[in-house]
């Protein structure tokens, strides 16, 4: 079996821990998975990185604001187009998802039990008034 090596923050190059970090930032991996893949040592080495490197704001302790891409917690707060788009798209499906839901509630509702789910409008004097049954 062949001994580890220990590695330092010197045995990386820029170009790699930039790249490292783009990645992470961009959100197509974590940095844990990052470690894992590229075989970095140390628990908080990309960490350190991002840190070093990221447009992370730190200063709060936590990553949740930030002027880069993604946070580490998976929020972001500026998307390229085409992730706006996938995002909204994703909001709409499930949208569409929970209104076919709320449909089926209300005709089961209608045809099994004869609930009336729907408000009466009421018209008094020249103002429509909605009451609840």
């Amino acid at each position: 079996m062949k001994p580890i090596t220990k590695r330092t923050q010197r045995d990386y190059s820029l170009a790699f821990k930039l790249a490292v970090v783009d990645q992470v930032k961009k959100g197509e991996m974590t940095y844990h998975q990052a470690q894992t893949r590229y075989g970095i040592q140390g628990r908080s080495t990309v960490l350190v990185w991002l840190r070093k490197h990221g447009r992370l704001d730190w200063s709060v302790g936590k990553p949740g604001s930030m002027t880069g891409s993604v946070a580490m917690s998976g929020k972001k707060t500026t998307l390229t187009p085409e992730q706006r788009i996938k995002q909204l798209e994703a909001q709409l499906h499930e949208a569409e998802l929970k209104a076919q839901f709320f449909e089926a509630v209300v005709d089961v509702l209608k045809q099994d039990y004869g609930v009336r789910v729907t408000k009466k409008h009421i018209v008094r004097s020249s103002k429509v008034v909605s009451s609840s049954d």
